[in-house]
């Protein structure tokens, strides 16, 4: 019995490059590529999701094994797709953590911080909690299949080879930021409106009663009122951002 293994070298590099584009993406994710989850992991979840994917998008690469400039400059290509797609996909938590520090400002708790266990660094306490539950609710509500179709729709929108378009990614970057904070905002206008009436309810007070101690009873009812607002719109809050991550991710999948 001949086996021929001539195509083992394409397939290795086809594998390889396939690799570098998820790999590079899953680093990036929401919910997968958080500093907290050991990087075994993060690389086995990479390495099943490549032999998933590699049979769909293998005769998409056209590799040269006889030169390895080409193989390089081709997984360089890859790599930085994966950021692109993989940073979109990030830029999407910003949204909670731009909510969460306007609501903690509006409360009067935006002194109060804590370590984002996403980021590995200092966060405001109400941000970091807002972020916990939207990467909980995106496992939860199986948005994360989402995730997983457009890492292999990406194919579609940036094909192996093809020299991406730094005017179609800087207004991709563009587009990201602008929608996250616009959305964060979005969440906490509640919050807004509460601290502009209350505020000014407190000056009128103040004005009416010079006697009293307005700060004092202001910052507890303040947190009190704002704790109890917070309870009210907490599911309206996160099902908006559930549709905005939806959106986000329907933006990678053009076919659907």
């Amino acid at each position: 019995m001949r086996i021929d293994v001539s195509l083992l070298p394409a397939l290795a590099a086809a594998f390889m490059l396939v690799f570098a584009r998820i790999g590079t993406m899953v680093m990036l994710l929401p919910g997968l590529g958080e500093v907290n989850i050991p990087a075994r992991a993060k690389l086995s979840i990479a390495l099943m999701l490549t032999l998933v994917i590699l049979p769909l998008h293998r005769a998409a690469y056209n590799v040269d094994t006889g030169s390895i400039v080409p193989l390089l400059v081709l997984m360089v290509h890859e790599i930085v797709i994966g950021i692109v797609l993989g940073a979109t996909a990030r830029v999407t938590l910003s949204a909670l953590q731009v909510a969460g520090s306007i609501i903690a400002q509006q409360l009067g708790l935006g002194f109060v911080t804590s370590v984002d266990p996403t980021q590995g660094q200092q966060g405001v306490l109400i941000g970091n909690f807002l972020t916990i539950l939207g990467i909980t609710l995106l496992f939860a509500t199986d948005t994360h299949h989402l995730v997983i179709a457009a890492l292999n729709d990406s194919y579609a929108i940036f094909a192996p080879g093809e020299i991406m378009s730094s005017g179609d990614v800087a207004q991709l970057a563009t587009n990201a930021f602008a929608a996250a904070f616009k959305i964060g905002t979005q969440l906490a206008a509640p919050f807004l409106v509460f601290g502009l009436v209350f505020n000014v309810g407190l000056g009128v007070l103040a004005r009416l009663m010079p006697q009293m101690q307005v700060y004092f009873v202001g910052v507890p009812l303040s947190i009190m009122i704002g704790f109890l607002i917070f309870a009210v719109v907490l599911a309206t809050m996160m099902g908006t951002y559930l549709d905005y991550f939806i959106g986000v991710m329907h933006q990678m999948m053009p076919r659907t």
